[in-house]
């Protein structure tokens, strides 16, 4: 049984008008891992802050971020290797959300770019059509999942599995290795905080052509896709 902290990957930080009113991406990863936020690890790699041997924590959370993957800043890069060593090695369970589930996917090999249909908000259908490994964190079934994002993975990595995908993004959730695995969903996110997502970009999002007030309308929570979260800390517990 794992007690070394899970070390929280931190990409970048939650928009300001969010964060300042419901905090930022380790306090909803810790209450989607059942945990409190003063027993993770966060290192937050935007601001240059160096990541530990893999072997002082127990398992590796990738936030999601404002930046885009494709962008390539130092940080993002030195991230992306670190996260690749650790995946080919199965040194320790790791769960990319968003930016940290293209962050991945680029680190070994894969292709991150703009997605050709465009940004993806709101509350959407994420489908896992098949019936899971014993040991996966995910279910079979159509699950609602918050999402947020322009870029995604456009090629997977070559030895990367696709395990789920939504309407616009056949490659919405993907393992990376036995315990290691990327969702372009937000599992850490509430309802609430999926309608400040959108009230933060209502008007980037009505130049584009989409409609914030449905999208706000279409929000519900999404308890079928944030148990993965409780489950990864399982699977951490048992490492």
């Amino acid at each position: 049984m794992s007690e070394r902290p899970i070390l929280v990957v931190k990409t970048g930080e939650a928009l300001a008008p969010v964060k300042a009113r419901y905090g930022d991406f380790e306090d909803w990863i810790a209450r989607g891992l059942g945990l409190p936020v003063a027993s993770l690890s966060v290192v937050s790699v935007y601001r240059d802050e160096p990541l530990p041997d893999a072997g002082e924590v127990g398992g590796v959370v990738v936030t999601g971020s404002p930046a885009m993957v494709t962008e390539r800043p130092a940080w993002s890069e030195a991230a992306a290797a670190w996260l690749a060593d650790v995946v080919r090695a199965d040194a320790r369970p790791v769960l990319g959300l968003c930016y940290g589930h293209q962050l991945i996917a680029h680190g070994l090999g894969g292709e991150v770019g703009p997605n050709p249909k465009g940004r993806e908000m709101g509350t959407v259908e994420v489908t896992f059509p098949d019936a899971p490994a014993a040991d996966s964190i995910f279910e079979r079934g159509s699950f609602p999942g918050h999402m947020s994002h322009v870029e995604s993975v456009l090629r997977p990595p070559a030895d990367a599995r696709v395990l789920a995908q939504s309407p616009i993004d056949p490659h919405s959730t993907l393992a990376f290795g036995p315990r290691q695995w990327g969702v372009q969903f937000h599992p850490e996110f509430d309802a609430a905080i999926m309608r400040g997502y959108v009230e933060a970009r209502r008007e980037i999002l009505a130049e584009e052509g989409l409609d914030p007030d449905a999208l706000v309308d279409g929000v519900v929570e999404t308890p079928g896709l944030t148990a993965i979260l409780a489950r990864f800390s399982d699977v951490v517990r048992r490492a």
